[in-house]
């Protein structure tokens, strides 16, 4: 009997499944197994949000094998150290993953490839299974990849991708592979309040509820705070119990405005990998660095404290900020004004803010997240890189009859009207009832002082 071993990283999902279809196609036996790898406690990426769902994911993922009459062999210990010894346990001759494109990623894989090779064993990497078109699958003429969006965009819209693969019917796995309990979501501490249940299921059932109404609506509504129209698929896809080539196929059979809209974000994750994949130190160091003096923890300290509590006295920034901490998840339009607040008027390092995201984010990851704080910041991709989020005019264009600051900030319930975007505006009286903190900073003193730190004075 030929044996085979998939390793599951970021692609927790049975359906349209590289790794696995090519690893059952090539073997009789497939042993499906994840390593709860200690590099990553290590480095601080298994924060309690992301703990808790990747235990739903695993889960979910058992059970779908077993009722296929497989099971998850789950592992603990250096990733290469476990792969090593599962391959060495049921005589594989081969390893399939999907590829990656972090320094670790990268790194794990050429650690892979040397062990595995210096025992007989073939590791097998198969792209565009976290991303719907591999990193590098498009290039500029002159460069190896693309530092603007907009034309990526055009090139990527004119691929065409794989088909979507079906998941497996059976999967038999080898009786002397043996594994450790599953995780327990239930053991995981620190969690926030509302963190959405993880899992295959989970997000195929979320996309299909969702794409009935609100693909069509996405266009026009996802930048609707108080609506909440957007997917929220981001966490399923950073786990992939989703995979980003089925969910643009499925947007285009769908048609119109509002699935042209959600497949554009869907780019979006890709540019963001072939970015990092070409420069990985992007996900530390400025892409373009524009010689920032930032202000650093110690010096900007009770700035940050205000910031991550959302006790700014911005009542959109702090509504933004709760709904973080509450749900673990935070709406895209809120993602990129809480950051420019941050970057561009207290003119704090995006890696401060970046490293909160982190710590609270279930769909946390260093592509991303990192990426996309750099676009604010105005040290990545953003073709403007001094542009500014004013937070009373992006809370009246996409919070304009006060909804969102009122579910997240109880303080201000009772405001009425547009008066809840300036509530320092109130007569002293009803203020001091409201017990709720006047602004932090004055945003023209914060715009000056950033405009002459970019030299724009």
């Amino acid at each position: 009997m030929t044996v085979a071993v998939v390793l599951f990283t970021s692609d927790l999902r049975l359906h349209d499944h590289p790794p696995l279809h090519a690893a059952l196609k090539a073997a009789d036996e497939v042993v499906p197994l994840f390593v709860r790898d200690p590099g990553i406690h290590a480095a601080g990426f298994d924060a309690p949000n992301r703990q808790a769902f990747l235990a739903d994911c695993l889960g979910d993922l058992d059970a779908s094998l077993r009722r296929r009459g497989g099971r998850l062999v789950v592992r603990t210990g250096p990733v290469v150290r476990e792969v090593c010894a599962v391959a060495a346990a049921c005589e594989a001759a081969e390893v399939h993953m999907a590829a990656g494109v972090t320094a670790y990623a990268h790194g794990r894989e050429e650690r892979l490839r040397k062990e595995l090779g210096d025992s007989g064993v073939a590791l097998r990497v198969h792209g565009a299974v976290v991303t719907a078109l591999e990193p590098g699958a498009v290039t500029p003429s002159g460069s190896g990849h693309f530092a603007v969006f907009t034309p990526y965009f055009r090139r990527w819209s004119q691929e065409t991708l794989r088909e979507p693969l079906s998941p497996p019917r059976t999967v038999h796995v080898p009786d002397r592979v043996h594994g450790e309990p599953l995780p327990d979501r239930a053991k995981v501490t620190g969690t926030s309040p509302a963190l959405p249940s993880g899992g295959e299921s989970a997000g195929r059932d979320r996309f299909s509820r969702w794409s009935r109404s609100g693909l069509s609506r996405y266009e026009d509504r996802h930048d609707d705070l108080a609506g909440d129209a957007t997917s929220r698929l981001s966490p399923y896809l950073h786990f992939g119990a989703l995979s980003p080539v089925e969910l643009v196929h499925r947007a285009r059979k769908h048609g119109g405005p509002g699935a042209e809209a959600f497949v554009r974000q869907l780019c979006w994750r890709d540019f963001h990998h072939q970015v990092l994949a070409a420069r990985p130190a992007a996900s530390k160091a400025d892409y373009r660095t524009r010689d920032d003096q930032w202000r650093d923890e110690e010096d900007a300290a009770e700035d940050i404290a205000a910031w991550r509590d959302g006790r700014t006295g911005y009542p959109i920034v702090d509504a933004a900020m709760r709904q973080l901490r509450h749900e673990g998840w935070m709406h895209n339009r809120s993602r990129l004004l809480v950051a420019s607040f941050l970057t561009k008027t207290l003119y704090v390092d995006w890696r401060i803010g970046a490293r909160h995201f982190l710590d609270l984010l279930v769909d946390g990851d260093i592509v991303n997240n990192q990426l996309n704080w750099q676009w604010v910041a105005g040290t990545g991709t953003d073709t403007r890189p001094h542009r500014v989020l004013n937070p009373l005019v992006q809370g009246k264009r996409f919070d304009p009859a006060g909804a969102y600051v009122r579910r997240w900030v109880p303080e201000l319930a009772s405001v009425d009207g547009g008066k809840v975007r300036e509530p320092w505006r109130l007569p002293a009286a009803e203020r001091k009832e409201l017990d709720y903190p006047d602004p932090l900073i004055d945003l023209a003193d914060g715009l000056a002082r950033f405009s002459h730190a970019r030299g724009r004075d």
